[in-house]
């Protein structure tokens, strides 16, 4: 049962949202007295007008919401949202084509990073806050950050939360879903503003810190510099922003539990946490070494560039310190690894999240056991607890999505004339979230000189792969359509 008059209220009410968002560049504006106050104000004009347009028209509808019509608000809000989030690069002519706009809007509200700019520091400072607002605002979820602050849409809450907070196992802080976005959001800010303040301490400037911090905790890797976090060549900054992506890479439900009940164990006792973090070492270990053997690079800063790259990689972050396709070919194809692991599950990264890949090991091991014992019966356990068989089947269909649009992506970058590393990496980059990618795209390069289609379809991968596949393909099935 579909409810198209709720759907378009509730599509009207979060784009005033956005309005909301967009409108705090105007002050930036103003403070550096940049000629874009005007495309600025235009553009939130734009959204706050429709928005109130289609709340007015549908203020009658009710305010339940359906299961289909959470995965429907989700999937348009979040293609409506890149869209308006266009205007301000279109109207200041700091992006003039729709196709680069639409891609950076979209890379930026799903955290990839991937950037067509080629002059980063040219860009007004107002326009580099919005593109920083699209991280922070993607990094928790655009209908999450709506319920934390305006629970407007009643019990129809649960449907829209399920659909964009796609994942494994979700660990419920408190029965009332606005409630536990409020407390996570609380988190959420925090952090970005104690990250603020030790860049600064560490030597950025205010306006960079604010936006690097912003940048880092929604693990979204856009940066003030065209060169990143190299720019500022600090290993003071570059030690705290590896912290706040490691942070940020983190359950933000165990962040919760940390900070405000002191539940210091839950960290050591959480498998996914143990794995994220063995992962990190162990990645950094092995890279520092090869640097050690393979550059010109004494241990100290062999480890420090080794110990950033992974962060950033595994965390989906893509910040860079170093060109690391230039490494030998063993230690980028760790990297490359990376990116599909991802950090933990309930964080701001993308990928795959360590939880489904120790769980799908856990059922690859257990597999092997039964063939060894078939009358058996051997549970999948994830921190003491059974993972449910459903949850198991999600995560093996989840898997074969992933590949399967991976693939897809693949094999349309190469119809385009790109090679097979370029190809391959550009796919890994978009459906992960990570941003950087492998062979001519790497951390250090512009996307700029792709083809407009690849650009479309790296964007549809960003979007599919920030919503976890099933709330936006799912509109694609037929069975999703029929009235049941």
């Amino acid at each position: 049962m579909f409810h198209p008059k709720a759907i378009f209220r509730i599509l009207g009410f979060l784009l005033l949202i956005e309005a909301a968002f967009m409108l705090t560049s105007v002050p930036v504006a103003l403070y550096y007295d940049e000629p874009v106050v005007e495309s600025l104000l235009l553009s939130v004009g734009a959204m706050a007008g429709t928005g109130t347009l289609l709340a007015y028209i549908c203020r009658g509808a009710g305010r339940d919401v359906s299961r289909k019509d959470g995965y429907i608000v989700v999937t348009l809000i979040w293609v409506i949202f890149s869209l308006f989030g266009t205007l301000p690069y279109l109207l200041s002519g700091t992006i003039p084509d729709f196709t680069d706009a639409f891609f950076e809007t979209m890379s930026g509200f799903s955290t990839t990073g991937s950037t067509i700019l080629e002059d980063i520091e040219a860009l007004p400072h107002s326009i580099l806050f919005w593109r920083m607002m699209t991280h922070w605002v993607g990094g928790l979820g655009i209908v999450f950050f709506t319920i934390a602050v305006f629970p407007i849409f009643g019990i129809g809450d649960i449907h829209l939360f399920a659909a964009e907070s796609a994942g494994p196992m979700r660990a419920k802080l408190h029965p009332r879903i606005s409630v536990t976005a409020r407390w996570l959001l609380t988190i959420y800010i925090g952090l970005t503003l104690i990250c603020t303040l030790f860049m600064h301490v560490a030597g950025m400037g205010w306006f960079d810190s604010l936006c690097h911090s912003m940048s880092t905790i929604s693990t979204g890797g856009f940066s003030t510099k065209q060169a990143s976090i190299a720019a500022f060549n600090s290993p003071a900054i570059e030690y705290v922003t590896t912290l706040f992506m490691f942070m940020g890479g983190i359950n933000l439900s165990l962040l919760y539990l940390l900070i405000f009940k002191f539940r210091v164990r839950d960290m050591y006792r959480d498998s996914e946490f143990r794995t994220y973090l063995s992962i990190v070492l162990l990645f950094t270990a092995v890279i520092t070494v090869g640097l050690v053997f393979t550059s010109d690079m004494p241990v100290a800063e062999s480890f420090r560039v080794a110990l950033f790259q992974v962060v950033s990689i595994q965390t989906t972050t893509g910040f860079a310190t170093a060109n690391y396709v230039l490494w030998m070919p063993l230690l980028w194809l760790m990297l490359c690894a990376l990116m599909f692991f991802g950090a933990c599950s309930g964080s701001t990264s993308g990928a795959m999240k360590c939880m489904r890949i120790s769980i799908l090991v856990k059922v690859m091991l257990n597999e092997f056991k039964r063939i060894v014992h078939p009358n058996a019966v051997i549970p999948v356990r994830m921190a003491g607890k059974i993972v449910p068989t459903g949850v198991q089947s999600a995560i093996l269909a989840y898997t074969v999505i992933y590949i399967f649009v991976l693939m897809v992506g693949l094999f349309v970058n190469m119809g385009f004339g790109l090679d097979f590393l370029d190809s391959f990496g550009l796919s890994v980059a978009s459906v992960g979230n990570v941003g950087p990618a492998l062979g001519h795209y790497g951390p250090m390069d512009s996307l700029a000189v792709l083809p407009a289609g690849v650009k479309w379809f790296c964007s549809f991968q960003m979007l599919v792969g920030r919503l976890e596949f099933f709330a936006v393909l799912l509109l694609f099935t037929p069975i999703f359509w029929k009235r049941r």
